[in-house]
């Protein structure tokens, strides 16, 4: 199918600057600000991606080296809940040590470089038993969320808490912290009180005092030293506005919630359609409906769903390919403040009086969120994608943040069943842009895309893009880039990221599955060696003069892409393992396998440690090998009970970073128990369950463990009619079985 675009006559939406309610300086004279469509340091505009992980889901051991990861991947803000019920179990009696030790959790942003937001409620959600609110809220004489003040009395002893516990982090103090998020989606959404959840299914308050009440509780954040950059709010669903508030978005394409109280096939959702975020009067298609005028704030989001985790009636297997894909949906869209829930998933601390603090729909303790980084620290496809994202966004953030998004006609009216148009849009300035192109549809199967072509005209030229696409994939593709002083017209590639560790600067582009790879430039640049990628090849360098000015181009697979980790000193790596770099540049493979081939750019760079074997070089790149003594790990498991496994296990080797726990089952329900304590849970899904056990490793030494399947029960009915109170259930057929148990080692080589 052909498309065409006219950019002619194109004119930049208004600009002007938030004031100083969105606006800090730390003490070394940077300066954070925003403009109503984007943020700035130092004045020019800069992108920041967000990344959830709720720092209590999480034993504190972990912490290090999952925020490593999440640099990392490209995520430069760490976002976090501060679940009240976690903090005041028992009213009056606060609890900050171990995985609670907020303090620490932020020093250790800060140490790799990373920004924080706090969401300090009261109000949070995020899945957790009554959202968040200690259950001894319920028994009290007013209401919850309200500007009571009597519960507001409570929240200043709360925010007073935190407050002490962070003070001196916050950016102006020289400290990672630039936001604030007050309370979760209020008047929009609820959670059930658990302590009556069965009973009566009774509701927190969803809030009615609009924007009295996000002043107030911002007015006691202030007072208590909780003194940001700026406040964010969550802003879907209707939820309460103010203007000294920065809106903050999100999108979720599997959406457990709509099968709470009943089964169903889920629809195909509107959130793989791009939109017109930032523009006064548009459609959407979506439940896209500011409380003010789109183009007086930045398009910024807190909940793109980078996960989702299986609830009670809703149970599957969620497709990793679609995280960069919404990634690719919501830039292209406008957004320049992406942000992920979750990034890191989680597993949920047990009350200290022995109630499960996860809400009754999901899992008691597992908070996995099939996520970009696992419960475990698991590294999934989705996290290798989502880099050349966050590589795009950070190398050319600072063109793509101003530039407007322009779409073709009736292109956010698209049925999200209909698979035959092409779904494309455009960010520009009216000279240059990029062409944001997408192939996934949740719920659905996309076709093989081929040759679909898009003509762009600008005031300057006009650009012919021949667009083939595999299914499940996006691409965001350059025109009128300019790099180095070279103008590169236009390519059917897509830009990653720019370093000048070799001899000439070097631009690295990834080839899209499907894409069948072209670079047009400038008249008079010549390009020597072949700018494209023969089949099964990997990796190609090419060079592009004109006159004094000359460059590398190093073109990926989508592959190779997936295994790139940038180092600090510009040199690149190429790994399926998780690669940590520390402040100080050394690096640690975090890997699953006793032998690993590492490639890296420029050839040499792996051989500076001598730690490594030198392979032979594969095409441009240098190939070292990282190898470790395989662990063999063997258990015993024996079956006493129906739905009952017992797991004897081998004293797990002092050297390994982590055992994993692999189990694979059918039925309704995992349970998994060490001792008399359950420390992990399952809803099964058809997918390998995995435990992380190196925290249990002393425990392991004196107890086994204990799987309980609870069965998935046919033909089930609970028998009433019996003496007194007698009841029983009777089913026709019971499943329940382990198909499969395995431990698998996690070794830590240092590079």
């Amino acid at each position: 199918m052909e498309y065409q675009m006219d950019l002619s006559g194109f004119r930049a939406g208004k600009r002007f600057g938030l004031g100083p309610d969105f606006a800090g300086t730390s003490p070394g004279g940077e300066r954070i600000s925003f403009t109503n469509f984007y943020m700035e340091i130092n004045g020019k505009p800069f992108i920041p991606v967000s990344g959830e992980f709720h720092y209590s889901r999480m034993d504190a051991g972990r912490w290090e080296d999952e925020l490593i990861k999440m640099r990392m991947g490209g995520i430069n803000v760490v976002s976090t809940y501060l679940f009240w019920n976690h903090i005041e179990e028992d009213e009056g009696e606060f609890d900050f040590s171990g995985r609670r030790d907020l303090r620490r959790f932020v020093e250790l942003c800060a140490k790799h470089g990373l920004y924080v937001i706090l969401r300090v409620g009261p109000f949070d959600h995020g899945e957790v038993r009554n959202g968040g609110l200690p259950d001894w809220l319920y028994g009290k004489s007013f209401t919850v969320r309200s500007t009571d003040e009597g519960f507001l009395r409570c929240v200043r002893r709360l925010y007073g808490k935190i407050g002490e516990q962070v003070k001196g982090l916050f950016y102006r103090d020289g400290g990672p912290v630039i936001a604030v998020q007050l309370d979760n989606e209020y008047m929009h959404s609820s959670a059930m009180w658990e302590i009556t959840t069965g009973i009566s299914n009774e509701w927190i308050n969803r809030g009615d005092k609009g924007e009295a009440y996000i002043l107030a509780l911002r007015d006691i954040a202030l007072e208590s030293g909780l003194v940001p950059a700026f406040f964010t709010g969550t802003a879907w669903g209707g939820a309460a506005y103010s203007p000294r508030v920065m809106p903050l978005w999100g999108g979720y394409a599997y959406r457990p919630w709509i099968f709470y109280s009943h089964r169903g096939e889920h629809p195909a959702t509107e959130e793989y359609i791009y939109e017109d975020y930032h523009r006064n009067g548009a459609a959407w298609a979506d439940d896209f409906d500011p409380a003010y005028e789109p183009e007086d704030r930045p398009y910024a989001c807190c909940e793109m769903g980078a996960g989702m985790t299986c609830c009670y009636y809703y149970r599957f297997i969620y497709p990793y390919k679609s995280v960069d894909a919404l990634a690719n949906i919501k830039i292209g869209s406008g957004c320049n403040f992406p942000g992920y829930y979750m990034f890191q998933g989680g597993t949920n601390p047990i009350g200290k009086h022995g109630a499960y603090l996860n809400e009754a729909q999901v899992p008691k303790i597992s908070y996995d969120y099939q996520a970009a980084l696992g419960e475990y620290g698991q590294v999934r496809e989705s996290y290798r994608r989502l880099k050349s994202i966050h590589f795009l966004t950070h190398f050319f953030g600072e063109t793509l943040a101003p530039m407007d998004t322009v779409l073709p006609e009736s292109a956010s009216g698209i049925d999200p069943r209909d698979t035959g148009p092409l779904r494309f849009a455009v960010r520009t300035d009216g000279k240059g842009g990029f062409l944001f192109v997408n192939n996934f549809q949740d719920h659905l199967n996309m076709p093989d895309r081929k040759h679909d072509r898009v003509q762009i005209r600008t005031d300057a030229d006009t650009y012919d893009f021949d667009i083939s696409l595999a299914p499940q994939e996006n691409a965001i593709l350059p025109f009128g880039l300019e790099m180095d002083g070279i103008l590169l017209r236009q390519a059917a590639a897509q830009p990653l990221l720019r370093t000048e560790a070799g001899a000439r600067p070097l631009y690295v582009f990834m080839k899209p599955d499907g894409m069948e790879v072209s670079f047009r430039f400038e008249d008079g640049a010549e390009v020597t060696g072949f700018a494209g990628l023969a089949d099964g090849e990997e990796a190609n360098l090419f060079t592009v003069r004109k006159g004094e000015k000359e460059i590398d181009v190093l073109l990926l697979s989508r592959e190779a892409a997936d295994r790139l980790y940038l180092l600090r000193d510009g040199s690149l790596v190429f790994t399926e393992a998780a690669l940590l770099e520390d402040e100080q540049g050394k690096l640690r493979l975090e890997t699953t396998a006793g032998e690993n081939v590492m490639l890296c750019w420029p050839p040499e760079r792996l051989g500076q440690s001598g730690r490594l074997e030198r392979l032979p070089d594969r095409g441009p790149l240098g190939a070292w090998r990282a190898a470790v003594e395989a662990a063999e790990l063997e258990m015993k498991v024996e079956y006493p009970a129906p739905h009952k496994a017992v797991f004897s296990l081998p004293e797990l080797p002092e050297g390994l970073k982590d055992v994993r726990l692999r189990i694979r089952y059918r039925g309704d329900i995992g349970m998994l128990f060490l001792g008399n304590q359950m420390i992990s849970d399952n809803f099964c899904n058809g997918d390998t369950w995995e435990i992380g056990l190196r925290e249990y490793r002393e425990e392991l030494k004196r107890e086994k463990m204990v799987l309980t399947i609870a069965p998935i029960r046919e033909g089930a009915v609970v028998n009433a009619e019996t003496a007194m109170a007698a009841r029983n259930e009777e089913s026709q057929r019971e499943t329940a079985d382990l198909e499969s148990a395995e431990l698998q080692a996690v070794y830590e080589i240092r590079v």
